[in-house]
């Protein structure tokens, strides 16, 4: 059975604050793709290799394939590789292609061009904020460093349909991280030819269900089925539109008008709705492998005292930020890594302590924010970061006395922002890219591409590099432990907020192939349409 998605009441309320918004897009006559997607901000770039974000990364899953790639259940399935070895020793796998493989262009696609495409990525001149999560393959991290030669990096192409990969370590879940962004393969040729411009619609080339059919900045990506991809009847709608859509209440506005089928995430969803939307069939939650958190950039003063990032941390109240901004239940985050991960258990991290918290100012030497410089708090545009924003800012005057300017920024210029730490403390946020604690962890090593703190370890690198040596599972994960331990107790480069809860919102009675899981995985290509 089908259902009304609008309700009078607040609902009513919420179409109306968009109402023009909504007769302007339907002035500009378009067919309407087969499903429309409400993706978020407007994407960076299409370039795997530069990509960081997850609204990009959702497109890329659809125009380009790994050697595995996720199913809707989150779950890592064989894709362009149809099947691999292990070596005895863990530290060798051998991906073995499917044959007849081509690139949307036509031509065909072989192991050297996965080869070539994450050198590419690890190619320091190439600027991946990605490239760290190649660094598991041998000579890999050398060779992006510049002390390692190309042909040193373990990667080996015995033949077109053979990819042998060396690691330095046994890495049980090196498969799954093939389906990732920063593993994608892009068309050497292409690259070569138009530089930045190779992800322009009349340039692009690439081997995923989709291919990129235009684009259209500030409105929407379109994407159409790709009919020289491997395995012709995966992909299940002929095109898909995504919308570039910021401001939650026109993305609500657009799906509960039925200009958008489906929003996929709960930025998207006007706060104040959540307590109205529980029980609805379209409405559906889940856990998510993800935490919403504050980042300081620790090279500017005063937050390169350790005494002033832990000031700012335990002045914080984070029970009334989910209880009256968010307002979809989610856990309040001590630690970076949410609990759920098998047999790891994060630490408890600190509670609010405002007595210390005005103590350990003062000591800093701003008694009650007197003397306290002019910071700013920065954030991507969106309602719900602007919320979260304005009672933290009031937090943090009315606890230390400090005034915190509030910036806002455009998705990309904000992660321009982020990579050249040109901000004080900005709002950020990090989903799981495998069922792991070093998904989290991982990213505040010293120089990581997403590290974008300036926060430097050497106790925390050596204890993530001690993780990763470590063949006893129950030993690893203790020293991981041990230093998200060091992140969340003692040296303070971030503040872990809560944990995210997913929410995807679509009507079940016409949509199929669309689940909640951990890692906020929902690939385009088994999205579908009921039968009726």
């Amino acid at each position: 059975m089908t259902f009304r998605r609008g309700t009078p009441g607040l609902l009513g309320l919420v179409l109306l604050s968009s109402l023009l918004t909504l007769l302007l897009s339907a002035c500009q006559y378009r067919p309407r793709a087969d499903l429309v997607v409400c993706n978020g901000a407007e994407p960076q770039t299409l370039d795997p290799a530069l990509v960081s974000g997850q609204l990009e990364g959702r497109l890329c899953s659809a125009l380009y394939e790994g050697l595995t790639r996720r199913n809707a259940r989150g779950k890592s399935v064989p894709a362009a590789a149809e099947s691999w070895d292990i070596s005895p020793d863990g530290k060798t796998y051998t991906f073995h292609l499917r044959p007849n493989l081509r690139w949307s262009n036509g031509q065909p696609l072989t192991s050297r061009d996965y080869r070539y495409s994450w050198l590419r990525a690890l190619d320091p001149k190439t600027a991946s904020p990605y490239a760290e999560i190649l660094f598991g393959i041998s000579q890999a991290e050398a060779f992006h460093q510049g002390t390692a030669s190309r042909d040193s990096v373990g990667l080996a192409t015995p033949d077109d349909l053979t990819l042998r990969v060396t690691l330095n370590n046994p890495t049980p879940y090196f498969p799954s991280l093939t389906s990732f962004t920063t593993y994608l393969p892009v068309h050497q040729a292409t690259v070569e030819k138009y530089g930045d411009r190779w992800t322009h619609p009349k340039t692009w080339v690439g081997n995923g269900t989709y291919r990129l059919l235009d684009w259209k900045i500030n409105d929407r990506v379109s994407l159409e089925k790709n009919p020289l991809h491997h395995d012709p009847h995966y992909a299940q709608l002929p095109r898909i539109d995504a919308l570039a859509v910021t401001r939650a209440s026109t993305a609500f506005n657009l799906y509960s008008s039925g200009q958008a089928d489906l929003l996929l995430d709960k930025g998207l969803v006007p706060s104040l709705m959540l307590p109205y939307l529980r029980g609805r069939p379209d409405f559906h939650p889940g856990p998510l492998l993800a935490t919403y958190f504050y980042r300081f950039n620790v090279t500017r003063p005063p937050f390169q005292d350790v005494r002033v990032r832990r000031a700012f941390a335990l002045a914080l109240d984070k029970e009334s930020i989910v209880e009256k901004i968010t307002r979809g239940h989610e856990p309040i985050a001590q630690a970076l890594t949410p609990s759920g991960i098998a047999d790891y258990r994060p630490p408890e991290g600190l509670p609010p302590d405002p007595t210390t918290a005005q103590g350990l100012l003062k000591l800093a030497g701003f008694p009650q924010g007197k003397g306290f410089p002019r910071v700013s708090l920065l954030y991507n545009k969106s309602e719900l970061n602007e919320q979260v924003a304005v009672e933290i800012q009031a937090q943090w005057k009315r606890v230390l006395g400090v005034e915190v300017e509030l910036r806002n920024q455009e998705w990309a210029t904000y992660l321009k922002s982020l990579d050249e730490l040109d901000f004080d403390i900005a709002r950020s946020s990090w989903v799981g890219d495998y069922d792991d604690p070093n998904t989290f962890l991982d990213c505040f090593v010293t120089g990581r591409g997403n590290n974008r703190t300036g926060w430097s370890d050497p106790t925390y690198d050596s204890l993530l590099a001690s993780a990763l040596a470590e063949p006893n599972p129950a030993r690893r994960l203790q020293l991981l432990a041990q230093a998200e331990t060091i992140l969340v107790t003692q040296a303070f480069p971030i503040i872990p907020l809560y944990h995210f809860v997913g929410c995807l919102m679509f009507d079940p009675s016409q949509w199929a192939g669309l689940y909640p899981n951990l890692l906020d995985e929902h690939p385009f290509a088994e999205i579908r349409k009921k039968d009726k």
